[in-house]
């Protein structure tokens, strides 16, 4: 794939806020088949398009993408010829993870690996001027902020109605129902009260006031108000735990290769083994 298909690729996933890494090979020592300046994209299901090695350097960038995009961390991926020793975290280079594939022809690679996950959806209820500052505001903070949108998405991870009571109630509910994570709704206390009261619902759900108490006057510094309070409590709403993606050890190198549809296989006896690579399959096949 041409890097210029490549980066179209990169800007669709974005725009369709589809998470992927970006792999890019940024040291190659010789004999290798990549070169400085390849590149490849990750998907969560383990294909990769584009090229930064051979079929085992596309296994080790498999498995580590995978990983890096349950954590939305970016990390530098080290690949030597050495026995499979994996090095990650505590006693390794902070940011560095080194991979020993033995089935390398001698050389090693770098590749960066960045994480690529799509901004937070906040989608804004109502044409007061304290919605429209939400959206200049959330856009300026890097928020994929939208307009009303009916249904409430799915994918949204913050719904703010600053309708002044109008269709505050229907939105409110959709919103529940659809579990986003951060609710806010810009009324009085007392008539925030009053409609949580109507739909049966507690402070525990719905943020109204939504903001923090900083003594916002301006709609912009209402809005400020606003995202100040969602970044404060998306910790405890929005980390999850990351999934450790299926591995299993190629049975011929003892390489950890992650388990997806384009995983190199082969039954024996029942059982499925998996493989880095051609050349390991075929050992085995031939042992």
């Amino acid at each position: 794939m041409a890097r210029s298909d490549l980066r179209a690729q990169a800007e669709s996933l974005r725009e369709h806020r589809r998470p992927f890494v970006l792999a890019t090979v940024v040291r190659a020592q010789r004999p290798t088949s990549a070169k400085p300046g390849d590149c490849a994209l990750v998907l969560p299901d383990g294909t990769i398009e584009g090229f930064v090695g051979g079929d085992c350097a596309e296994s080790t960038v498999r498995l580590q993408g995978i990983r890096l995009l349950g954590t939305g961390q970016s990390a530098l991926l080290r690949i030597t010829p050495e026995a499979n020793t994996e090095k990650t975290g505590e006693g390794s280079e902070e940011g560095v993870v080194t991979v020993g594939n033995p089935c390398l022809s001698g050389g090693a690679l770098e590749i960066f690996l960045e994480a690529q996950l799509p901004p937070a959806l906040v989608v804004v209820h109502g044409d007061a001027p304290v919605a429209r500052a939400l959206v200049s505001v959330g856009k300026a903070l890097g928020y994929d902020v939208r307009a009303s949108s009916d249904p409430v998405a799915e994918d949204a991870d913050a719904v703010i109605v600053a309708s002044h009571g109008h269709d505050e109630e229907r939105v409110l509910r959709a919103a529940v129902a659809a579990g986003v994570s951060y609710i806010g709704l810009i009324a009085s206390r007392r008539r925030g009260t009053a409609v949580l009261g109507a739909l049966g619902l507690g402070a525990d759900v719905v943020h109204t006031p939504a903001g923090l108490d900083i003594g916002a006057r301006t709609p912009e510094e209402i809005a400020v108000s606003v995202y100040a309070e969602l970044i404060a409590v998306r910790p405890r709403v929005r980390v999850a735990k990351p999934e450790e993606p299926a591995t299993s050890t190629d049975p011929v190198c003892g390489m950890t290769v992650a388990i997806t549809g384009d995983t190199l296989r082969l039954t024996r006896d029942g059982e499925v083994f998996y493989f880095c690579g051609p050349g390991c399959r075929q050992a085995f096949a031939d042992g």
